[in-house]
């Protein structure tokens, strides 16, 4: 049978991938074929996800990088180019979110989910966007939110949920503009996962069971289909789309 999900010989780039979803979008691609550059700020996380994969068969390069830095994120691109020669999967994952009333919200933390959560989406797409224009090839792949459909039931998150509702005429603008080159843009929205950024406590569980058709949160490898479908060929005539996962909750 044929793997319509099969990414031999294709390199993937991953932001975030110390922890979380982005780690293991990280595995994933790498046991679909796929050679991986991990980005993230914590080397440790990084030689660990490095391990793992090398354990398995795999190949991963860790890269340690700030995506909020312009001068780190640039000289990492080059890093991921000296070393594979190509770079063929993006997947803009890193995150961060404040959970304060907006009266209460200081700028600069305003500012820290906007430069990791934008603005790093931007600076890796422009950097990888060179390499992939000029092979006329490349999957661009956004991590959004429900919460960039809608806005959190009594949940202080502005900056997180502006940042969210960004992302997906971000993907859109993005898609317009390369399609001529062969590069797909897509997106993915996830509801509420557990991952080190989002802790499902008791009072998220009583809030799922009343306001989430299917009860309960995600599990992490139910997103990771959608990724690899994003990733691979199976999709080349998909683009500008944002694939909402949350068990339907946005759907009521």
């Amino acid at each position: 049978m044929k793997n319509y999900l099969d990414l031999t010989g294709k390199v993937a780039v991953v932001t975030g991938a110390s922890s979380g979803l982005g780690n293991a979008y990280a595995k994933a691609l790498a046991e679909n074929g796929a050679k991986v550059a991990a980005l993230a700020r914590r080397t440790d996380r990084l030689e660990e996800l490095k391990k793992e994969i090398e354990e398995s068969g795999g190949e991963c390069l860790p890269v340690t990088v700030d995506v909020t830095d312009e001068a780190r994120v640039t000289e990492a691109v080059a890093e991921i180019m000296d070393h594979f020669g190509r770079i063929d999967i993006l997947i803009n994952n890193a995150g961060a979110i404040k959970v304060t009333p907006t009266v209460d919200l200081p700028l600069q933390e305003w500012n820290q989910v906007v430069n990791i959560s934008l603005t790093g989406y931007f600076l890796m797409a422009r950097e990888c966007g060179k390499h992939m224009i000029a092979n006329k090839y490349g999957r661009v792949i956004n991590t959004c939110s429900m919460f960039g459909m809608i806005a959190g039931h009594h949940m202080p998150n502005l900056a997180y949920n502006a940042t969210k509702g960004a992302i997906p005429n971000f993907t859109r603008s993005l898609a317009q503009e390369w399609a001529e080159y062969g590069i797909t843009v897509n997106a993915i929205a996830p509801g509420m996962f557990p991952s080190e950024m989002m802790v499902i406590e008791e009072g998220t569980k009583a809030l799922l069971a009343n306001r989430c058709p299917l009860g309960r949160p995600g599990r992490v490898e139910e997103l990771l289909a959608q990724m690899l479908l994003f990733a691979s060929d199976a999709s080349s005539y998909t683009t500008g789309q944002t694939v909402v996962i949350d068990g339907g909750w946005t759907a009521v």
